[in-house]
């Protein structure tokens, strides 16, 4: 009976000590443009500031004042191609992309197109109404926006760590390309590094 007794005890006494040593979790609303770096790793920080800076070096380069001289002053259209993750994390690329185009329409100095799948998406709603939109509503084939230059680039990075140090560097390189003739106008990179002590 001792033995019972004692045993439930003991099984009160490490369920109570576990129950202690759980973790207590505390959840704070934070301003979205607010810096907090956790693991070191890539985050919307770096995204945002990255974006951001190569914006501002295409868009206050030659290229564009050359085009707009050749073209009476109109803005050049832009399409925002693919940004690969060549880096040692796993990154969205999407939401990089997402601020580059934010940061595109935001400087008014260029006009963005659909690319990709959300642009194959409008060609299908235009389909749909052809067949189902009154003729004086459905948009017409034929009227989308031609870009002049598409933006591309790449994600890198580099690791070197030693013990509990670690030196991660990011960087990112992107090019504008005229459509047309294929000519890169404009090559710019941006570069972030990480010291990251445990």
């Amino acid at each position: 009976m001792k033995t019972r007794v004692f045993n439930y005890l003991f099984i009160i006494f490490i369920f109570s000590f576990f129950l202690s040593c759980a973790p207590k979790r505390k959840v704070n609303r934070v301003s979205p443009d607010q810096q907090i770096d956790l693991s070191g790793r890539w985050n919307d920080t770096d995204s945002k500031m990255c974006a951001k800076s190569l914006i501002e070096q295409v868009l206050t380069e030659k290229w564009l004042d050359e085009f707009k001289q050749k073209n009476g002053g109109k803005r050049p259209i832009i399409v925002v191609g693919l940004v690969k993750n060549k880096s040692h994390e796993h990154i969205s690329s999407e939401t990089f992309i997402k601020d580059i185009e934010k940061a595109i329409i935001k400087s008014g100095l260029a006009r963005l197109v659909q690319a990709g799948d959300k642009r194959e998406q409008l060609r299908g709603e235009r389909a749909g109404q052809q067949e189902f939109a009154s003729k004086t509503t459905a948009k017409k084939w034929g009227q989308e926006l031609g870009a002049d230059f598409m933006l591309q680039g790449t994600l890198n990075s580099i690791v070197d760590s030693y013990k509990k140090e670690k030196v991660v560097s990011y960087q990112i390189d992107l090019e504008l390309s005229n459509l047309e003739t294929n000519e890169i106008v404009w090559m710019g990179d941006k570069k972030i590094k990480k010291y990251i002590t445990n």
